[in-house]
């Protein structure tokens, strides 16, 4: 069962007569505990009121249930996992890849195409790729890197992993600084 919130998923909960309990522990549509009572009566209670018993805490002994309109509980529900996904910030991890032996205005433009990424605050891995005898060279990768840094400037990024060898690449991690 998913649980968000304490509260199980809108798709999950029980509701009138899914309710197995022979007992619940019933709180009525003004919020109160009304105490523990049979499920029928509940039930019955709920009808009366035009309302619905709703299943809220199934884990609890005895379970907790809400007198309340299911439909409009429904649609809150959904209403604050929208918000919530609306106010959450999805990181993505960007790549760029290189070569040691790239030239001087592509690695500008590799530079401009990091610094947007990391504008837009998404992380950024910067990889360069060794060939053959490249790969005796590192040093020469290492300082492409550092020449990314140098031109990103020292405001805008944190280096979350500093470069280092991962097989025939060398590549460090970058993630924006965060706006406080």
């Amino acid at each position: 069962m998913v649980c968000q919130g304490g509260i199980l998923a809108a798709k999950e909960m029980r509701i009138n007569g899914k309710i197995r309990e022979r007992e619940i522990r019933l709180i009525d549509q003004n919020g109160n505990q009304a105490g523990i009572i049979a499920t029928i009566e509940a039930i019955d209670m709920a009808r009366d009121l035009g309302l619905d018993l709703v299943e809220v805490s199934p884990h609890a002994r005895p379970p907790v249930c809400k007198l309340l309109n299911y439909g409009k509980y429904k649609y809150e529900l959904e209403k604050k996992s929208r918000e919530q996904k609306k106010n959450s910030s999805q990181v993505r991890l960007k790549e760029v890849r290189m070569q040691p032996k790239i030239e001087q205005h592509d690695m500008n433009f590799k530079a401009r195409h990091v610094q947007e990424f990391l504008e837009q605050g998404n992380k950024v891995k910067v990889t360069v790729r060794f060939r053959g005898r490249e790969f005796a060279h590192t040093e020469l990768g290492k300082a492409k890197l550092d020449k990314i840094l140098e031109h990103l400037g020292g405001d805008s990024y944190k280096v979350d992993n500093p470069p280092k060898m991962e097989g025939r690449f060398m590549s460090m991690l970058l993630s924006p600084k965060s706006k406080a």
